[in-house]
């Protein structure tokens, strides 16, 4: 009832004041992450080029995959403005991030007035849900996938007369990029739910082309970690593989209903 008596103007007017609310948010925190930023730089986003990283002793403990005592991956500036902009961008991109719920919440508060009750019960799940997945991918990019992939990228080499010198711009791209799109791949499982319950996807998919998506899936896991060793490509590969059973488990099967009846 209460969408239904609101005008076109009443819904702009809620509308602008979420996006203001979101707006601010995101300017509060980026203004805190600019002024911490240069500590943050090098005890956070920097921590993967060192081989004290707790990746590489992990995986270094367990069967000797990765030397710790690698050399450590050093970055060079050059352009001039590089540094400046940068410190801008991390500190927009970690002010989003984090941000992250309270910009759904926001959103939350604007979409549900106009939904019935069991609607909200579904949707704030989801919304739940969506976070949950969204921060749990973000930390498998950041201890997981990025450490493994800048490893190749750094060390690997065309000829020996090509001496790698990587740019602050090219970490910077790779690092946001690749924590991002694990960030949106963990939201498989909502999604596919989502999809599941709009009646426009079956469990059934999931099971015919199970083979296909593990031959994929080990590709893309490959692209990722080209090193040629078995137990880091596992590693990459099985957090990937169980989104797939996951998002599978969360989608209803109307097959075997179709059966029953």
């Amino acid at each position: 009832m209460e969408i239904k008596e609101m005008g076109f103007w009443d819904h702009v007017d809620a509308l602008r004041s979420v996006l203001l609310r979101g707006v601010g948010v995101v300017v509060f925190l980026m203004a805190v992450y600019f002024a911490v930023m240069p500590e943050l730089f090098d005890r956070v986003i920097l921590a993967p080029c060192r081989p004290d990283f707790c990746l590489y002793t992990f995986l270094d403990s367990v069967g000797g995959v990765i030397d710790p005592e690698r050399s450590e991956v050093k970055l060079i500036n050059i352009r001039l403005a590089s540094q400046f902009f940068t410190h801008m961008s991390a500190s927009l991109w970690l002010a989003i991030i984090t941000a992250f719920p309270i910009l759904l919440y926001l959103i939350w508060t604007f979409v549900s007035p106009g939904l019935y009750e069991h609607e909200k019960r579904g949707a704030g799940a989801a919304f739940s849900a969506g976070i949950a997945m969204f921060f749990t991918g973000v930390a498998c990019g950041y201890f997981l996938v990025f450490p493994l992939t800048l490893r190749f990228l750094a060390e690997y080499s065309l000829s020996p007369l090509i001496p790698n010198q990587i740019s602050l711009d090219s970490y910077m791209d790779n690092f946001m990029m690749l924590i991002l799109v694990m960030g949106i791949i963990f939201e498989l499982p909502v999604v596919a739910w989502l999809l599941g319950k709009a009646g426009l996807l079956d469990r059934s998919i999931f099971t015919d082309y199970r083979r296909h998506a593990i031959v994929t899936l080990l590709i893309l896991a490959a692209v990722v970690t080209p090193t040629g060793d078995p137990f880091t490509l596992a590693v990459v590969f099985l957090p990937i593989y169980l989104l797939w059973e996951v998002s599978a488990y969360t989608v209803p099967s109307t097959r075997k209903q179709t059966v029953e009846t």
